[in-house]
């Protein structure tokens, strides 16, 4: 089986790659350190599914992921992270990966894992699929999502308010309905939690 490998740190690429090699039917065929280099090498090599990791240097695993099965839809993705954020669940399912493992997953489980999505099944760690389960809906309406979708994109409220046709006291009151809703500290903090969620991008 010919796997693509996309993980940043090198240390660990090169443990994942000795650990996937330990396999007699697997072949590491193209090994990267950026997001952005994902396609061209897939296009290059042709392997049968892609093990990436989700944070990555140029473009993020996910967006990677994307790009990957529009341009080489035969090649199944396996996104890995170390962190367990519903929202990047949520994310990833939206990208159609075809599993999402954390990355303490015991060594065997990789490979388990690689093997079903190869076969053209899903595979969710069940740490993420419970905390995606437990975790709250988004309590934010549509036109608050707007306006918090623009501030994380660096408007200000009289920016805001000329792109939505809105005066500018109705975007603050937006603004302060949104942080209180989200229980943040302010502004940059509401972003964060919403991002983290993957209520926007």
């Amino acid at each position: 089986m010919r796997i693509l490998l996309a993980e940043d740190v090198h240390m660990i690429r090169g443990a994942l790659v000795a650990l996937l090699e330990l396999e007699p039917d697997f072949e590491v065929v193209a090994s990267v350190d950026r997001g952005d280099l994902i396609v061209a090498a897939a296009v290059e090599t042709r392997p049968e599914v892609a093990v990436i990791d989700i944070d990555l240097p140029g473009i993020d695993g996910l967006t990677a992921a994307t790009n990957l099965r529009e341009t080489l839809p035969s090649c199944r993705t396996l996104i890995l992270t170390s962190l367990g954020r519903p929202g990047t669940l949520r994310r990833a399912m939206a990208a159609q990966v075809s599993g999402f493992l954390l990355k303490d997953a015991p060594p065997d489980r990789l490979a388990a894992a690689v093997r079903v999505v190869a076969s053209g099944g899903r595979v969710i760690d069940p740490q993420l699929a419970m905390s995606a389960w437990v975790s709250p809906g988004n309590p934010l309406s549509p036109r608050e999502l707007e306006v918090l979708r623009l501030a994380a994109g660096g408007a200000d409220a009289v920016e805001i308010a000329g792109l939505l046709f809105l005066s500018k006291g109705t975007v603050q009151n937006y603004l302060t309905s949104i942080v209180t809703k989200l229980y943040a500290r302010n502004r940059v903090d509401a972003i964060r939690i919403a991002e983290e969620a993957g209520w926007i991008p």
